[in-house]
């Protein structure tokens, strides 16, 4: 017997954009996904991470722009692929305009969820390799480990723990001191 699987419903930009305003959503392919809420854990790491980040990017004084979530990326219009990434780094300009950055960052971190851990190790890893962001950190406060994937050259994937100073490969002189972080967090 042949049966017939429903055929997914493919949301186009104009609907993305019709969500509530409060709505945490990402589309994969056309896919629409929607976000758990984030923990006390997430928001102090990512509060941490961004203010360091944007710290040293502001005294380079170039072109390159921090933004934490929730602000879009545009991945591609054709399957449509939009996500929210935790902290991003966009060094060119023109990809950025009032409501998102259009292509991929060059530097992103996501902070993993209890709830959907694969989305970051899986799901986000692939389509970031493939639309070209340089460099993508997984930092998972449960495991206390951070995986980083440099993605220019050879490939570089490498997990760290919360006890390590990791360098940053996108920048020459940028390194993150997570012991300082997990201390000062008590994580």
């Amino acid at each position: 017997m042949l049966v017939l699987q429903p055929k997914p419903v493919i949301t186009t930009l104009e609907e993305y954009e019709a969500l509530p305003e409060d709505t945490r959503a990402e589309v994969f392919d056309g896919q629409i996904h929607y976000m758990a809420s984030l923990s006390q854990v997430h928001q102090s790491i990512l509060l941490e991470m961004i203010t360091l980040l944007n710290s040293y990017v502001k005294n380079q004084k170039g072109d390159c722009r921090v933004f934490p979530a929730p602000f879009d990326v545009k991945l591609s219009n054709n399957p449509l692929t939009i996500v929210q990434p935790d902290i991003m780094i966009v060094c060119d300009k023109d990809k950025l305009d009032e409501n998102r950055c259009n292509g991929a960052p060059d530097f992103i971190i996501e902070i993993v969820s209890p709830g959907n851990p694969s989305d970051d190790y899986i799901r986000k890893a692939y389509y970031y390799k493939k639309y070209g962001v340089r460099e993508y950190w997984i930092v998972d406060p449960k495991r206390r480990m951070v995986t980083v994937n440099y993605f220019e050259g050879d490939l570089i994937n490498v997990i760290y723990s919360f006890d390590a100073v990791i360098k940053v490969n996108i920048y020459d002189n940028l390194f993150i001191n997570f012991p300082d972080i997990a201390n000062l967090l008590k994580i």
